[in-house]
Parts: structure tokens; C-alpha cells; sequence
């Protein structure tokens, strides 16, 4: 049976951890569902780790589209989750609606779209015409440039009261799920608190609802420094299915993210 939204809901009402991790391809759709993510997310990442840029700003929607047929057709069971490009969203709602439907059709079952109240409008324009909608906040990697890289967010009083503030005006414009990046541990349990809706945390402490990993870098295919919140689960595991279903108990359990992996 296909995990939904509602699914989702009923497991953070529960008290119950949920698992994700960005997917590319039918194979690799197939092998994490198996091993028991429930979300894929078919992320604009894959600017990083498969085409080679340093920021994920190259993307195009047709990649999307592309990459998000690819993890339908090899997936039966779990939640697909797509990441809305950069530019492909932020002029309007329409513009958003347009684009979101094509990716929709493609075989998603949400998109996500980065920013905080900004784009208020736009996830309740998104929402009301049948599109689910993930927000994402703290570190955005499409506004990679405006941040001054890729750094902490949330961790003066100011900017903390402004992620909490655009968390609770995301939540009441119809947002579904709230992705956390790289923000303190301690203000995304409070964040998580304060909502109705599921938290997905990367980088953001173990009292998010669910958390997400790119991939490729908890099988620790990664160059250079290994981000703070990066586990790499190969350690240990015989293959690959093996690994991911050890990322999945540890996130289900609480064992992951551990202190090392806070802010």
C-alpha cells in the first residue's frame, strides 16, 4: 500500500519517526523503499552529486521532471517528494502552480519549495488548487549566494523568532511538511512543538519528526570535508540495502542524529 500524506500525519500524531532520503532512479527507488524509507525526495541535490556543480542553482524543471519520472516508475510503496528548481516558483503562484502540475504529472506526490513567509502566498495558492506542498526553511541552499554559503541559520535571537515566525505562517497557508536545514537543535524541537504538521530535519537535532539525508552521502559517496550532520552508514554494512535499512532504524529509534551531528 502506498504511503500518503495522511500517513505521514497519522505517524507524527503518533509519536512515530518517519525516514527519508534524496533518490534519483527507479533502482535506487526500489532498493530504499524496500529497506523501508518512507520518503523519497527527488532532490535538486542532484545538481551536486550527479551532474558535478557546486551549488544546485544549474537545475532545470525538465531535470526534475526527468529524475521524478525515473523514481515513480521504480517505486511502489513509498511518498515521493519533489524539490521545485530555482526560478521555477518564485516570480508568482501561477508560476509555481504551472510548473508544480508538471511535476505532479511526472509521478510526485508533493513538492517542496524553499523560503519563509515570502512564499506564503504561493504554498496556499499551491494548496487549494490539490497541490501539497513541503516548506523548507533555515538554510535554502537555492539562495546558497544571499546566505554568504552554506552556514548555520537560526542561531541569534532574532533570526531564531524569524524561522519559528515563518514555520507557524507556513503551516496556517497549507503547508503539509517543514523541512529544517542546518539550524540549532534546541530551536528545531521548538519549531517541531509549535507545529501540527511533521518536521523533516537535516542538520537540525533528533526532535524533528523525520529526517532526510542526500543520498550519496550517507553511503559516505562524498568529496572532500563531510558536513557535521552527515553520517556515513556503509561503515559496518554489507551493502547498500543493508546500510539504509540501519539509517532507518537509527532515525526511527532516535539513535540518528546523535550530539556530534547537532548544531
Amino acid at each position: 500500500m502506498r504511503i500518503t500524506q495522511t500517513t505521514l500525519q497519522k505517524m507524527h500524531e503518533n509519536h512515530e519517526k518517519f525516514a527519508a532520503l534524496t533518490c534519483y532512479d527507479a533502482i535506487f527507488a526500489n532498493i530504499l523503499e524496500n529497506a523501508g524509507v518512507e520518503v523519497l525526495l527527488v532532490g535538486d541535490s542532484l545538481g551536486n552529486v550527479l551532474h558535478g556543480d557546486n551549488t544546485t542553482l544549474s537545475v532545470t524543471l525538465d531535470d526534475m521532471i526527468y529524475h521524478t519520472r525515473c523514481v515513480a516508475r521504480g517505486s511502489s510503496k513509498a511518498f515521493i517528494m519533489t524539490d521545485m528548481p530555482f526560478g521555477s516558483y518564485q516570480a508568482s503562484p501561477e508560476q509555481a502552480f504551472q510548473n508544480a502540475s508538471r511535476i505532479m504529472a511526472a509521478g510526485a506526490h508533493m513538492v517542496k519549495i524553499e523560503g519563509g513567509k515570502i512564499m506564503a502566498d504561493t504554498v496556499e495558492f499551491l494548496a487549494r488548487r490539490g497541490i501539497p506542498v513541503c516548506a523548507h526553511i533555515g538554510l535554502t541552499p537555492q539562495s546558497v549566494h544571499q546566505l554568504g554559503g552554506y552556514k548555520l541559520q537560526g542561531n541569534s535571537e532574532k533570526s531564531a523568532k524569524q524561522l519559528l515566525n515563518d514555520a507557524k505562517i507556513l503551516e496556517k497557508a497549507g503547508a503539509s511538511l517543514l523541512v529544517m536545514e542546518v539550524v540549532p537543535a534546541k530551536l528545531a524541537k521548538e519549531i517541531t512543538r509549535a507545529l501540527a504538521i511533521p518536521t523533516i530535519g537535516i542538520g537540525a537535532g533528533v526532535n524533528c519528526s523525520a529526517q532526510v539525508l542526500v543520498l550519496h552521502d550517507m553511503l559516505g559517496l562524498f568529496q572532500g570535508k563531510k558536513p557535521r550532520f552527515v553520517k556515513d552508514f556503509m561503515v559496518g554494512a554489507n551493502n547498500i540495502q543493508e546500510a539504509v535499512a540501519n539509517y532507518v532504524v537509527a532515525v526511527k529509534t532516535g539513535q540518528f542524529p546523535g550530539q556530534e551531528h547537532e548544531f
